[in-house]
C-alpha cells in the first residue's frame, strides 16, 4: 500500500490557469486510486495491462480540458495533452511515472492471483496465446522494417490481379461476399479470359524477381544478411 501514501502528495487536479494552449501549465496527478482500480479482473477474464505514465497523464487531463473547450475536437485535445506531455519538466512528470509505477506493482499481483487460480489445460493455453500474441508482434515489427528498407512486394497470383480490378463492382455488401463473388466469376471463366491475367501474373514474376535481385543485394551491402534468402546468402558466400 506504500504507493498510494506516495501518490497523495499530487492529489490536486489541473491548476485553473491550466488552458488548452497553455502548455507550460504546472500539472499534478489527482487519480492514483482510480487508476489502479482498474486493473481489477474481469470475470473469468486476465487482469488489465497497466497504463504508462503518459497514459494515465491524458485520462486524468483529458476530462478537465474538454470542459474547459467544449468545441474543441477530442482528437485536438489529445495532440495538445501529447505536446504538453513533452514539454514537462521532470518533476512534473514525476506523480504519474509513480502512479504508473504503482500500478504494474498491482497488476503484477492481479497476474499471480489469476495464475493461482487456473487449472494445468488452462495455464496451457495460456502460455500458447502468449508464444502466438508474441510470434504475432515479431511478425508485425518484421514487417515494418521490411517496408521501411523498401522491400519489393511479392508477385501476385493471377486471379489476385483479377481481383484487385474488379473489387469495387464485385456483388456484395462486405469482403466476404465480395470475394465469394469473385471466386465465382474467376471459376466461370474460359481458359481464353483468364489468359491475360495469368499472363500478368508471369510479368509480375519477372518484375519480382529482379527487384528482390537488386534489393538483396543493397541489403548485403549494408551489412544485413540477415534479410537475405538462405540461397542468396550461401550464393554470395561462395
Amino acid at each position: 500500500m506504500a504507493p498510494f501514501g506516495l501518490m497523495s502528495v499530487g492529489a490536486n487536479l489541473l491548476t485553473k490557469s491550466l488552458a488548452l494552449f497553455s502548455s507550460a501549465s504546472v500539472v499534478r496527478c489527482s487519480c492514483v486510486a482510480p487508476v489502479l482500480k482498474s486493473f481489477s479482473t474481469t470475470t473469468g477474464g486476465p487482469p488489465k495491462r497497466p497504463l504508462t505514465a503518459y497514459i494515465t497523464y491524458v485520462k486524468e487531463m483529458h476530462p478537465n480540458i474538454s470542459r474547459q473547450n467544449p468545441g474543441v475536437k477530442n482528437v485536438d485535445i489529445v495532440r495538445k495533452l501529447a505536446q504538453q506531455w513533452k514539454v514537462l519538466t521532470p518533476e512534473q512528470k514525476q506523480p504519474f511515472q509513480d502512479a504508473s509505477l504503482a500500478s504494474k506493482e498491482q497488476y503484477k499481483l492481479e497476474v499471480e492471483k489469476y495464475k493461482a487460480q487456473l487449472s494445468p489445460a488452462q495455464t496451457a493455453a495460456l502460455a500458447i496465446e502468449k508464444r502466438q500474441k508474441v510470434a504475432k508482434r515479431k511478425a508485425i515489427r518484421r514487417k515494418k522494417e521490411l517496408n521501411s528498407l523498401g522491400k519489393p512486394k511479392r508477385p501476385r497470383s493471377a486471379f489476385n490481379i483479377f481481383m484487385s480490378e474488379h473489387f469495387e463492382e464485385a456483388k456484395g455488401n462486405n469482403m466476404q461476399t465480395k470475394m465469394k463473388s469473385l471466386r465465382d466469376d474467376w471459376e466461370r471463366f474460359s481458359a481464353t479470359q483468364k489468359q491475360m491475367y495469368i499472363q500478368l501474373a508471369e510479368d509480375d514474376k519477372v518484375r519480382y524477381k529482379n527487384e528482390i535481385k537488386s534489393w538483396e543485394e543493397h541489403m548485403i551491402e549494408i551489412g544485413r544478411e540477415d534479410l537475405v534468402r538462405r540461397k542468396e546468402r550461401r550464393a554470395t558466400k561462395a
